[in-house]
């Protein structure tokens, strides 16, 4: 074999090497969670609650209509909620391949409380409270938007129904278990309260890494998740929050988010056509943030918070 061959040989390996290991690092880029959730929520037709919460969803909005708090088709902050939705939703598919198939909405509630939620089959609902009071910025709401998207795309509601009915049913429910039974009509019953169904520090911890990664994918600064929860802890002090009653934080809550932030913070960067290193300090709208809020809530990751 000629000197060239030789060079030549080692130059194509080493280039095959540099893109198998791209590949790889590719591959490794985001968060590490399973896609879908778990398998538990199998036990109760997605169909039967989706269909609970797009009739669930169309009464909020007639209620919020009939108040006048419903924000129109036009109004500032609705065309800046579903601009962010739509860079969102297309790296949805990838937790959830139903997604691509929901009917996905975005409406907005003229109301002081400080909330957002996203219901099974994509009916999404933001509070001008929550946008206004934390002065919001891109990056924060999409935080928000990313982590109430993923508890939909782990079908959380589905999980939490499942386990209810599993619970309620007791011995009576083993014997038709492989039959399955009435849990299509048993979703009807728990998808009445979809809007109020508590989830676990264990589904709070899973929503924020996969809205992490889909918010990052999308273009928005994962980083922006750190300085939401402190303004969660800025207001915080002034009485109860809707949002902070059913969503673990304190420094437990920021210290997983900065551990998983150099996973998808990649992910980010390629949007901007930079690595990491490149990227600028985050800075936040808001000065002198203090820490987040302190949290006293249930300690058993899989039970649903107390309120």
């Amino acid at each position: 074999m000629t000197y060239r061959l030789r060079n030549t040989l080692s130059a194509v390996a080493m280039a095959v090497g540099m893109v198998f290991a791209s590949g790889q690092a590719l591959a490794q880029e985001g968060v590490n969670v399973r896609p879908g959730g778990s398998a538990v929520s199998r036990l109760i037709p997605a169909e039967a609650l989706e269909k609970q919460a797009v009739q669930e969803y169309a009464q909020l909005k007639q209620e919020a209509a009939a108040k006048k708090l419903l924000a129109g088709t036009n109004d500032p902050q609705l065309v800046r909620l579903r601009r962010i939705a739509n860079r969102i939703l297309p790296h949805t598919a990838k937790w959830n391949a139903r997604a691509s198939e929901w009917p996905w909405e975005v409406n907005l509630i003229k109301s002081d409380e400080i909330n957002a939620f996203c219901m099974p089959g994509g009916k999404i609902a933001f509070f001008t409270g929550i946008i206004n009071k934390l002065k919001l910025t891109d990056d924060e709401i999409a935080m928000v938007m990313g982590h109430e998207i993923a508890h939909a795309l782990q079908e959380h509601a589905r999980e939490r129904a499942a386990k209810s009915e599993l619970t309620n049913a007791g011995a009576s429910l083993l014997s038709q278990f492989f039959g399955l039974g009435d849990l299509g009509n048993m979703a009807l019953g728990v998808g009445a309260q979809l809007m109020s169904l508590k989830f676990s520090r264990g589904d709070e911890s899973e929503a924020d890494l996969v809205g992490l990664d889909i918010a990052a994918r999308a273009g928005y600064d994962p980083r922006a998740s750190i300085t939401l929860w402190q303004k969660m802890g800025s207001v915080g002090g002034n009485g109860p929050i809707e949002f902070l009653s059913t969503h673990p934080s304190g420094t437990s809550r920021i210290a997983e988010l900065e551990k998983q932030i150099p996973n998808v913070l990649p992910l980010y960067a390629r949007t901007k056509g930079m690595s990491v290193a490149q990227l600028p300090p985050y800075r936040s709208n808001v000065s002198n943030l203090g820490p987040a809020p302190q949290d006293a809530g249930d300690q058993n990751r899989n039970a649903p918070l107390r309120r």
